[in-house]
C-alpha cells in the first residue's frame, strides 16, 4: 500500500521538482518535506490544499491515493432512468465576495408548483447574485434529463453561484 509520504515523493518527482523546490513553494524547510516523504511526519493540514494544487491532484487524491473520477458536471439521464421531479432536490449555493453565504435546498416538485402558480421565491429572486437565474429554464433542463451541477457562475465582483439538481 502506498503511504502518503511515498505518494508525495512520487507526485513531486512526476512534476520534476526537487525537495528544495517544493519546500520553497510551501514556505517550509527541505527537512520537513523529507520527513513527509519518509513518513516520519505529515504535512500540516493547512498546507494540504496548496500541496495538492502544486502536485496537480485533488486533496482527496493526495490523501487517499485514489484517482478522482472525472464525472461531467451535468449528466443527461435516459428517459427510462429519470426520477420523478417530485423526488428530486434543487440546491442553490451562493458565496458572495463580501462573505455572505446562502444555501437553499428545496424539493424540485415544490419549485415546479410555485413557478406554475406564478409565486415568487424570495430566497432566490431576492438575492442579487441569483436575479438573472431563470428557474423555469432550470426546470426545463431537468425535464429533458439534465442533472448535476447545472449552473456555475462567478460574477465580475467575485460572487459565486452554483445550482445543482439531484
Amino acid at each position: 500500500m502506498e503511504t502518503l509520504g511515498k505518494r508525495i515523493a512520487n507526485l513531486r518527482r512526476e512534476k520534476e521538482l526537487k525537495q528544495d523546490d517544493l519546500a520553497q513553494m510551501l514556505d517550509v524547510s527541505p527537512q520537513a518535506v523529507s520527513k513527509w516523504e519518509n513518513d516520519q511526519t505529515c504535512p500540516d493540514i493547512s498546507l494540504v490544499p496548496e500541496l495538492a494544487k502544486i502536485l496537480g491532484v485533488t486533496v482527496d487524491e493526495l490523501l487517499s491515493g485514489k484517482e478522482a473520477l472525472m464525472e461531467p458536471a451535468v449528466k443527461m439521464v435516459p428517459v427510462g432512468e429519470r426520477k420523478d421531479i417530485k423526488d428530486m432536490m434543487l440546491r442553490i449555493i451562493v458565496d458572495s465576495s463580501d462573505g455572505d453565504k446562502v444555501r437553499v435546498n428545496l424539493p424540485l416538485g415544490l419549485v415546479q408548483v410555485a413557478l406554475e402558480m406564478g409565486m415568487s421565491m424570495p430566497q432566490v429572486s431576492g438575492n442579487d447574485a441569483l436575479k438573472n437565474i431563470d428557474l423555469n429554464q432550470v426546470l426545463e433542463m431537468v425535464r429533458h434529463g439534465a442533472v448535476g451541477n447545472l449552473v456555475e457562475v462567478e460574477s465580475s465582483d467575485g460572487d459565486i453561484v452554483q445550482i445543482f439538481v439531484e
